[in-house]
């Protein structure tokens, strides 16, 4: 087996040394996501389905253009369960007996994987389809992206006549990640080992350059960083990130989430941050430092951001992170300039905001924290 796919806990991932304390993510690369499981739904009835409890519109026809699309799945009661890349799996349907795109791959936070598969079963009724947990080594997903490229476009990922299918078979499935300008691509073949030939002339890295890649363009996916059953998808971003139709028909948490778009103003945003030390000066842009001593990490999740030398409400929340960079929820217009509609609580330049938190055993910490929008965010696009 390849020793970058075998399966490990995310929260031991991130609880283990990291190899991004000493380098920085590189310009072109690929890598196994063990972050993630793969599940297999099928059947006369799967798409009709899917369509009735995710975000997105799924139907054959936009499957075949591009492979496969970012979603989500939402509670009834509007908020996040589980954030999931779907792509239609043609190696199933022709197995299936050839119903024509009632096959899909699901990629979603691997500690959810049995739970979310749970969901699927709890709410598919008298609809005829089968949905399983992949086995690891089953198939395997993985991710590559190249700087000054939108994604991994050689090929046309998806489609009968595809290069990918007829390179790595019709068990290769994927498509371009849009979540963010440069993200790359999303593939996932069958087996552990690295797909020869699959990459080309891109070096092979670890998951966690592909963590602080996400981190610096402000791209959030598992569920420590989109809390599940706690966030509305707009303040997860997945509006941003083209996992939300509002178009579509009914689905599963749609009522709450179309009034929010229509009527509500969406306060707080998980924003990538960058944590510094209390003798350093404020930074100007983000970036990676790594081995400057912060070790983001170790910063438990859900810990409130606060304005230093102020009381009142708490202007976000940490999520996660790797050395000096992470994600938080934050509070636009206190921890940014971005205006938000009747929020009292304008953010000024200068303002300094604090992470503290008590590890178990272990004495308080505190460090500073800065909140950056993206470039690429509308609300960024909005305020200038």
């Amino acid at each position: 087996m390849h020793p970058s796919n075998t399966y490990i806990c995310p929260k031991c991932l991130s609880a283990r040394p990291l190899s991004t304390q000493t380098a920085s993510p590189p310009p072109a690369a690929y890598t196994a996501l063990p972050s993630r499981r793969l599940l297999s739904i099928h059947g006369p009835d799967a798409a009709k389905f899917l369509q009735g409890v995710i975000t997105s519109t799924i139907t054959p026809t936009t499957a075949q253009s591009t492979g496969g699309f970012y979603t989500a799945f939402l509670s009834s009661r509007g908020r996040v369960l589980n954030d999931v890349f779907i792509y239609r799996d043609y190696a199933q349907s022709s197995q299936a007996g050839g119903v024509d795109g009632q096959a899909w791959v699901i990629d979603v936070d691997a500690e959810e994987a049995e739970r979310l598969a749970k969901h699927i079963t709890k709410f598919r009724l008298m609809a005829k389809f089968e949905v399983r947990v992949l086995n690891v080594g089953e198939r395997t997903l993985w991710t590559t992206w190249k700087d000054g490229e939108g994604g991994w476009t050689k090929h046309k990922i998806g489609g009968e006549e595809s290069a990918v299918t007829e390179q790595f078979g019709k068990n290769a499935v994927g498509c371009v990640d849009m979540r963010a300008p440069g993200m790359g691509t999303r593939l996932v073949v069958s087996g552990d080992e690295v797909p020869e030939g699959l990459f080309g002339e891109l070096g092979e890295t670890t998951p966690e350059m592909y963590r602080v890649r996400r981190y610096l363009k402000g791209v959030p996916e598992g569920q420590d960083e989109l809390l599940r059953d706690e966030a509305l998808p707009q303040e997860s971003n997945v509006d941003y990130m083209g996992g939300l139709d509002y178009k579509k028909g009914c689905y599963v948490g749609q009522e709450l989430t179309i009034r929010t778009h229509h009527t509500g103003v969406i306060r707080k945003r998980v924003l990538p941050v960058m944590v510094y030390g209390h003798d350093e000066p404020e930074p100007k842009v983000l970036e990676y430092l790594p081995g400057n001593g912060i070790q983001a990490e170790q910063i438990l999740t859900g810990t409130s951001i606060g304005r230093s030398e102020r009381r009142g409400r708490t202007a976000g929340k940490w999520l996660n992170g790797v050395g000096n960079i992470g994600l938080g929820l934050c509070r636009l217009e206190t921890m940014t300039d971005v205006k938000v509609q009747g929020d009292p609580e304008g953010y000024k330049e200068g303002d300094v905001f604090l992470l503290e938190w008590q590890p178990k055993d272990r004495d308080a910490k505190a460090v500073k924290v800065k909140a950056f929008v993206p470039p690429w965010h509308p609300s960024r696009l909005a305020s200038h």
